[in-house]
């Protein structure tokens, strides 16, 4: 592959080009000049575009792709195009597949099917075996064989114990456990954020406390065996003061929010939407105010897409009985930016997308410089859009974002010698 990009505009702290236009000339996947006004190569195709922005390739610390067992929603093949075209080059999938990703052999299937791909996939396994919050499951067997980190997703894992188990046992090999909080008792039957808006249309609630009561569990449960944790997708005021007092007493805590809760409240719900059922629920404004507030301060670390695409006989259904979860990764940028716009920095936002979730997960910074291969997204953060059914590349269409006006748009990657900017 060879590519000349002209005039891009580079966001990269670490980099002594950053915040300028930069050329970058790219041969066989790698970087082979960059600089200012660089002489176009003979035979090489060009790539430019209005307000062209580059930065490392993004990262996303919790999609799901379905695969194996629920390949009518989303494969890994599927998943990986709506990575590409949402600007992310490395992706964390989660392991609520059926079977679920708890052994050496499942993890090795995700690679397989994921290999010599332009997105790279990091498979994360199981804390318990078969997901049902019992039994370890082999956690250094998986991390031999690639899982990135554990997590029992969206189950959580509910009994202290076993996850006291899970942080002294990661410590042999510094593996990470991701924790999504949720407290089941808490938290039974709710279909909404509890609050005005769960009074008003007469929804059973999903309270602020099922969240909050299990990070400082989990905090504790950190501090006492000196184990790394990584909450994800938190969602209320409540978890960032949190974390926020645990990191300052130097625990090892990492959290990140998915971009939808960001821009999202709870008002999406008059309608009764499924498609604004998520988990965790869209809360209202105060504890948006306190995510972004989390965000600018780096109490959060990250922002991820929580992709989870559903098929519409489990979405389209009565909002008792239908599905939480949207497909995001296509958007996930875009959202972020609609909801930070004049609130963040573009080079504070985008580390949320690159060198944070790496950082967290142990994966070296991606070097934008000559002599490295290429792992770069380019971007437009100021182009207006809004997506139809039509762009759309995951096999399931279960996204609350159809005709909402959004602002920044990912125009392509190149990682692993490959690139999927249109050409010119």
């Amino acid at each position: 592959m060879k590519l000349f990009i002209r005039a891009a505009k580079l966001i990269d702290r670490s980099s002594t080009f950053h915040n300028q236009l930069v050329d970058i000339h790219i041969v066989s996947g790698k970087i082979e000049q960059i600089g200012s006004n660089l002489k176009v190569p003979k035979n090489t195709p060009i790539f430019e575009a209005e307000n062209l922005h580059v930065s490392a390739g993004w990262f996303d610390l919790r999609a799901n792709f379905s695969d194996p067992g629920n390949e009518h929603k989303e494969t890994i093949q599927t998943g990986i195009k709506a990575a590409a075209a949402g600007g992310f080059t490395g992706v964390a999938l989660s392991p609520a597949t059926s079977p679920v990703i708890d052994s050496k052999s499942l993890v090795e299937y995700i690679q397989n099917q994921a290999r010599g791909q332009q997105v790279s996939v990091y498979p994360m396994g199981t804390v318990s075996k078969q997901m049902e919050g019992k039994e370890l499951a082999e956690l250094h067997d998986m991390s031999t064989s690639g899982a990135i980190a554990f997590t029992d997703d969206k189950k959580s894992v509910q009994n202290p114990n076993l996850l006291k188990t899970a942080l002294l046992y990661c410590k042999s090999f510094d593996g990470l456990v991701v924790q999504y909080a949720n407290q089941f008792d808490l938290s039974y039957k709710g279909m909404m954020h509890e609050g005005e808006e769960s009074t008003h249309l007469g929804m059973k609630g999903i309270p602020a406390l099922a969240e909050e009561i299990m990070v400082n569990r989990d905090i504790y449960l950190t501090d006492y065996t000196e184990g790394k944790l990584h909450f994800s997708t938190i969602s209320t005021s409540g978890s960032v003061t949190l974390i926020k007092e645990a990191k300052k007493a130097q625990i090892s805590i990492t959290a990140d929010v998915c971009a939808l809760n960001l821009l999202l409240d709870d008002s999406e719900l008059q309608e009764f939407d499924t498609r604004f059922k998520l988990m965790p629920p869209l809360r209202d404004k105060k504890h948006i105010n306190a995510l972004i507030k989390g965000l600018k301060s780096n109490t959060i670390d990250a922002i991820c897409s929580d992709h989870q695409p559903e098929d519409i006989e489990l979405k389209k259904r009565e909002f008792e009985h239908a599905a939480f979860g949207s497909i995001n990764l296509q958007t996930a940028f875009s959202v972020a930016n609609t909801a930070l716009k004049n609130q963040m920095e573009l080079t504070d936002l985008i580390e949320k997308f690159t060198l944070n979730p790496r950082t967290i997960l142990g994966l070296p910074a991606v070097k934008i410089k000559a002599g490295e291969m290429a792992n770069l997204t380019f971007f437009n953060p100021e182009i207006e859009w809004s997506l139809d059914k039509k762009s759309v590349l995951s096999k399931s269409k279960n996204s609350p974002l159809f005709g909402r006006k959004l602002i920044g748009k990912p125009l392509g990657i190149i990682h692993q010698n490959q690139s999927t900017l249109p050409k010119k």
